[in-house]
């Protein structure tokens, strides 16, 4: 066994060496039988019950050796752009050429089945407690999901045209919602949300999130009816308000997966659509925002996300509709944020315990719900050394506009609200086509580039550079024409009944009311070095755990870990 080096480059992975390099005959039968064996397994086999526990399955080693020989040998290196995709160092990696060559459309229902088959295998319920046999590689499966979908681009059009999306979807989630609170498995958190982000680039997997859900799958979140989308909503929530302070650098990702994919949402649930709303109301209080200088780029991802449903998907969201005329203080609070020195100093002091932590070194606890268990806190030097940072949002994903017979420049200058300049998100967009709305609206303020080094110090400067810039005008003029109505019909009418409002929204219309829906965009996953390395990590330290009994890393020279006492 042999540990890899950080640049690949300058020494190449002697796995990748031996088995895939160009003067070996072998590659492609090993590569095909590596496959074969991995996406063929079925564990559960005749399905007798307990018969795992009669007779062994000789066949888990081996899928489970194959398996992580795929991933390992997948491995390259990234950092030198597009032409070294199929290269590794000086030697051409015919596992990543055969397996980005692969195009039938048998082969890749074979393999999505494959997928599909053992990911959702250690969640299948039955009558009999553990009466099926449940496999332990997950993780490894997700690893070889990504680099799959990453290597060929055709494979991973095929998972999105196919609702079998959603059968990787829903074990992903599953593993998100009860990984939040452990923070052995931040790991699995964030390779879980990686490959949602890369789906969710894709406007296919959003329309496929519309598909109606059946709770078959035991977890711990409300009970609603809706769709996949209510679903992702509603876990996603519950890892931001819920999981361990660590998992807070996901968060931009989280709410950037719900932006790509909110133009197409048909409706929302009341459940979903409350989450969202609690996810502003906590996000945008004054503590919240003045406590970091990133903070309040997490409200400007949740008001495109609401802008994105109210322009394009008004007619079936009457739910998100009402919660937002229900809960309108959220907005005109946030309209009307204080900026000047002695609002901010109050706001400081006003550290409250119903809001979320802010990823600062103590931690603040937040209230478990729906009878979750409440996160404990990290132990100083856990897991601190594991994995490398993940790069920021910025550095992950590039826009693209989602109208793609039309350039992303002839629209950004086409669209004007009310008359006005194109929003500053656009006009930020059209500059630099590679960050988030978020950033290029937020100029670094003096406090931020002297104070770097201590406390963070938010300035009235700092404040109205961003405030002034929130896209609030689609919401305003929504509340502006729908809240008279709603309480003349509620007067007239002595109307006290939710179901009976909802029923006036969903009659209701803006048309030609709201102003000129913005462009779709969407903010794709790009391959950089830092996510290369963050995988090539997290990829060698499953390997290492699963592979402790028995114990093959004993007196041998692979150090992956270093345990140090605190």
């Amino acid at each position: 066994m042999y540990q890899p080096p950080v640049d690949l480059s300058t020494s190449p992975n002697k796995w990748i060496e031996y088995l895939s390099s160009g003067d070996n005959r072998h590659a492609l039968p090993m590569f095909t039988s590596l496959l074969n064996t991995v996406c063929a397994y079925d564990p559960v086999g005749l399905g007798l019950p307990y018969n795992h526990l009669i007779f062994s399955d000789t066949l888990e080693p081996l899928v489970d050796a194959a398996l992580q020989i795929l991933i390992v040998t997948l491995d390259h290196d990234t950092s030198h752009g597009d032409e070294s995709l199929l290269q590794t160092g000086t030697h051409e990696n015919l596992f990543i050429n055969y397996l980005s060559r692969i195009h039938r459309d048998e082969d890749f229902g074979f393999v999505l089945r494959g997928f599909t088959r053992l990911l959702n295998n250690p969640l299948v319920q039955t009558y009999l407690p553990n009466s099926t046999k449940k496999v332990q590689f997950h993780q490894e499966l997700l690893v070889f999901f990504w680099k799959m979908c990453d290597y060929n681009k055709k494979f991973l059009y095929y998972v999105l045209k196919s609702s079998d999306v959603l059968e990787i979807l829903v074990p992903i989630l599953y593993h998100l919602n009860d990984s939040r609170a452990d923070q052995s498995r931040v790991g699995l958190m964030h390779i879980g949300v990686f490959i949602i982000l890369l789906l969710s680039g894709e406007r296919n997997f959003g329309v496929r999130l519309n598909k109606p859900y059946t709770a078959t799958i035991p977890m711990d979140i409300p009970v609603f009816t809706g769709t996949h989308a209510d679903l992702l909503i509603t876990v996603f929530h519950k890892i931001i308000t819920t999981g361990h302070q660590r998992l807070q650098p996901l968060f931009d990702c989280l709410l950037t997966i719900l932006v790509n994919v909110s133009p197409y949402l048909k409706t929302l649930s009341m459940v979903a659509s409350t989450k969202l709303l609690h996810l502003l109301e906590a996000f945008s209080t004054p503590w919240f925002l003045f406590s970091s200088p990133t903070n309040h780029h997490l409200v400007f991802f949740l008001l495109e996300i609401f802008n994105n449903i109210i322009q394009y998907q008004f007619d079936g969201n009457s739910n998100l509709v009402y919660t937002i005329i229900r809960k309108r203080q959220v907005f005109h609070s946030l309209a009307s944020l204080p900026s000047d020195y002695g609002a901010i100093a109050k706001s400081l002091t006003k550290r409250g315990h119903k809001h979320l932590p802010t990823g600062q070194t103590e931690h603040v606890e937040t209230p478990s719900m729906e009878g979750s268990k409440p996160a404990l806190p990290a132990e100083p030097g856990t897991l601190k050394a594991t994995l490398p940072d993940t790069p920021g949002i910025e550095k992950m994903t590039g826009q693209e506009s989602a109208h793609m017979s039309v350039d992303l420049d002839e629209l950004t200058g086409q669209v004007t609200l009310n008359g006005s300049e194109p929003p500053p998100q656009q006009q930020s967009q059209t500059q630099h086509p590679k960050e988030t709305p978020s950033q290029s609206n937020t100029p670094k303020s003096p406090s931020q580039n002297s104070n770097s080094a201590g406390r963070w110090v938010p300035t009235s400067d700092w404040v109205n550079s961003w405030k002034g810039k929130l896209p609030l005008q689609t919401i305003m003029r929504l509340l502006q024409v729908l809240v008279p109505q709603v309480e003349k019909i509620c007067i007239d009418k002595g109307l006290t009944d939710e179901s009976e409002i909802l029923k006036f929204l969903q009659h209701g219309t803006l048309v030609g009311l709201l102003p000129v829906p913005h462009p779709i965009l969407i903010r794709k996953y790009q391959a950089n070095a830092g996510t290369t390395t963050w995988f090539r990590t997290y990829m060698w330290g499953v390997i290492y755990l699963r592979n402790v009994d028995p114990p093959i890393w004993y007196d041998t020279d692979v150090k992956l870990f270093e345990i140090q006492r605190v």
